[in-house]
């Protein structure tokens, strides 16, 4: 198995992939709905479709991405990938997909606080041995490795 990446080089492989998924599709998606403003409760409904379609859009996009790779483009451009704990294979299948869920899971469920569960997520591999796995790794039983 390749070392395991350094915590920098994920997360800045996960802002590239926000900023190429979540700015395109929800620009295009306000664009589609017109102006909203999340504070009116008229616009309720809008910012919920708006999100709800940006968040699909990122679930196919990593998905896609890991089952078929391990990597995402954020993830290429970093020089690392997703690999199965067990074995160091690309995450064909079901572990690519529970990855996603459960990085997406907390938009799909607001009442366990999205900001919190994201920075709990994010954090975990900080202090996680001996692999450095975040929670969506541990679900999904993967690490993050360099590609080399």
């Amino acid at each position: 198995m390749p070392p395991l990446a350094n915590r920098g080089k994920r997360l800045v492989a996960r802002i590239i992939d926000l900023l190429l998924i979540w700015v395109p599709v929800g620009l295009a998606m306000y664009a589609i709905v017109g102006g909203y403003d999340p504070a009116d409760a008229d616009d309720n409904g809008k910012a919920a479709i708006v999100q709800g379609v940006v968040v699909l859009a990122y679930l196919l996009y990593e998905g896609l991405m890991l089952a078929s790779s391990g990597q995402t483009v954020g993830k290429k451009v970093m020089n690392i990938r997703v690999a199965l704990l067990e074995n160091g294979a690309v995450p064909a299948g079901s572990p690519a997909w529970i990855r996603a869920c459960v990085y997406i899971l907390p938009v799909l469920v607001p009442c366990c606080g999205w900001p919190v569960f994201w920075l709990v997520n994010v954090l975990w591999c900080t202090w996680d041995k001996p692999y450095q796995q975040c929670l969506h790794d541990k679900a999904a039983k993967t690490v993050v490795v360099e590609a080399g």
